[in-house]
């Protein structure tokens, strides 16, 4: 890979970062913090989708956004001839 090959994949690989970071906050601080009253009112499984999300959703979220990151990286390295 040349330096411009180089730079593209760790821009690419940046955006999916970015984005998925982006994601785990809204669903960890947004549902699981600042919007849990209004959550509250929506019933998961027997208790409130406001405590689901503060105490087990985002840890869901969390593992899910890792898969999807393997997948994305894998794409991103056979793109750019780097795969293993």
């Amino acid at each position: 890979m040349n330096a411009s090959q180089r730079k593209k994949y760790w821009q690419e690989n940046l955006k999916y970062l970015a984005i998925l970071l982006l994601i785990w906050f809204i669903v960890s601080y947004g549902f699981g913090i600042l919007l849990i009253d209004e959550l509250n009112t929506i019933r998961l499984g027997g208790f409130k989708l406001g405590f689901w999300f503060a105490q087990q959703g985002s840890i869901y979220v969390f593992v899910v956004l890792i898969f999807v990151y393997v997948k994305l990286m894998n794409k991103l390295d056979k793109k750019y001839g780097v795969n293993e």
